[in-house]
């Protein structure tokens, strides 16, 4: 059966926006045309072949490439009962995601080969989203040795994270960079200087104080940002930096652009909407690493995301169960889910100025897409990867019907404005709600 897509805008940065009609026909975008009144509706007879063809009405909607989430944690193997590969999935695909990667911090960890085949041999069972698998830097995540890059790179690995531990090693980072840059792959890399961490659980500050908890500085972050900008430019690699959290840290990307340094970096919705007030009454829900930080530090993620200094919207999905979160806010797990919730979120910063529909969508497909080398897009000959949004459609966020196997967010509860509606993967739908 043929797929129609039709009444909606579709926006692929820098190819196409406007009002178009897309055609899929065997998991492919046959055909791209302007949108003319009055196709009959579903089961419809099209064309010369007199094919049957679905007919999708996208009018009031947003069409796009398929968003990709370039930072999850799938927790398989390892960690099953916080989530799988299949409910990772599934859960990717209810919040408008065509392709995630995983990082490798599983038990055991994804530092060699075998790992990353079972990691796509579990994807390709639950045959719903694309998972493109992110690799250990060093073995163990243990920041001592190197793994094999192109073993992993040949398994099928995309790109090089000790996501969850920094490489505190300079001499060790450096090699890592060279080594990754004979084989295309990026470094994706978790700034964190565990010495000015110390025990601490939360944002430094007025907040931790009245709290009685250990606090993070934000130079825990921003000053091994800087350490991988100047080792980026000893080596000319390929750096993108997580989770960016700090004004200071928006400040070293920003000036390390201003001199042609060709490094990338993310943030994750929740370091644009929330704020270290979150974490009162001790709500683990909103303990993470790095932590909710200061309202001048939001407003710089605003700042760096509305400027492009910031390139990804990356939701770092982390899953755990009641146990690691029903404790002493010091004893609690860091993170929350996010697969499900990031595209109402950013939504949010189009509604509110801050980015375009197109900048929303750079974020969230096109500039991931380039970074990894993945070649996406609505063309004519291309795999049919795309996510359909509303940008009004209102509800409310009710957790306990995710898809996830985890329930810690905070944003349980919320009223939204915009989500996702439908996701097609290779011209399959994997969740429809227009």
């Amino acid at each position: 059966m043929l797929v129609l897509i039709k009444n909606g805008r579709v926006i692929d940065p820098g190819n196409l926006d406007g009002i178009v009609d897309i055609l899929i026909k065997d998991g492919k975008i046959s055909e791209i045309k302007e949108h003319k009144s009055g196709v009959r509706g579903q089961g419809s007879r099209v064309g010369d072949q007199g094919s049957e063809v679905r007919i999708i009405d996208a009018s009031g909607k947003i069409v796009t490439p398929g968003l990709i989430d370039m930072h999850v944690h799938l927790r398989e193997p390892g960690h099953e009962y916080k989530e799988t590969i299949k409910s990772g999935c599934l859960a990717a695909a209810h919040g408008g995601f065509t392709a995630i990667c995983p990082m490798p911090n599983t038990n055991p960890v994804n530092d060699n080969g075998q790992i990353t085949e079972y990691i796509l041999n579990k994807a390709a069972i639950a045959d719903t989203v694309r998972v493109y698998p992110v690799a250990a830097i060093s073995k163990g995540l243990n920041g001592k040795s190197l793994c094999e890059y192109g073993e992993l790179k040949e398994a099928g690995a995309i790109a090089l994270s000790d996501d969850g531990n920094p490489v505190s090693n300079s001499q060790l980072m450096r090699r890592a960079m060279e080594y990754a840059k004979g084989f295309s792959m990026p470094i994706i890399s978790h700034c964190e200087d565990l010495d000015l961490v110390a025990n601490g659980v939360v944002n430094e500050g007025a907040v931790a104080t009245s709290m009685g908890l250990a606090g993070i500085p934000n130079a825990a972050e921003s000053t091994m940002i800087m350490r991988d900008i100047a080792l980026y430019e000893l080596t000319a690699s390929h750096l993108h930096i997580a989770h960016v959290s700090t004004k200071e840290s928006v400040l070293a990307i920003r000036n390390a652009k201003k001199r042609g340094v060709k490094v990338t970096a993310e943030t994750a919705p929740h370091y644009f909407t929330l704020t270290e007030d979150t974490i009162k009454g001790y709500n683990t829900n909103a303990k993470m690493n790095p932590p909710l930080r200061s309202s001048q530090d939001r407003e710089a993620i605003l700042k760096g995301l509305a400027d492009g200094i910031i390139d990804v919207i990356a939701t770092d999905h982390a899953p755990h169960s009641y146990i690691e979160k029903e404790v002493e806010f010091d004893q609690a797990a860091n993170g929350i889910i996010g697969l499900e919730t990031s595209v109402s979120l950013s939504l949010k910063l189009v509604h509110d100025g801050v980015i375009s529909l197109t900048g929303l969508v750079e974020k969230m497909s096109t500039n991931p897409a380039k970074i990894l080398g993945l070649n996406i897009g609505i063309k004519t000959g291309r795999p049919a990867d795309i996510t359909i949004i509303d940008p009004d459609r209102s509800y409310k966020i009710d957790s306990s019907k995710f898809q996830s196997l985890s329930r810690n967010t905070p944003f349980n509860g919320w009223d939204m404005k915009g989500k996702a509606v439908l996701t097609m993967v290779g011209g399959k739908i994997l969740f429809d709600e227009i």
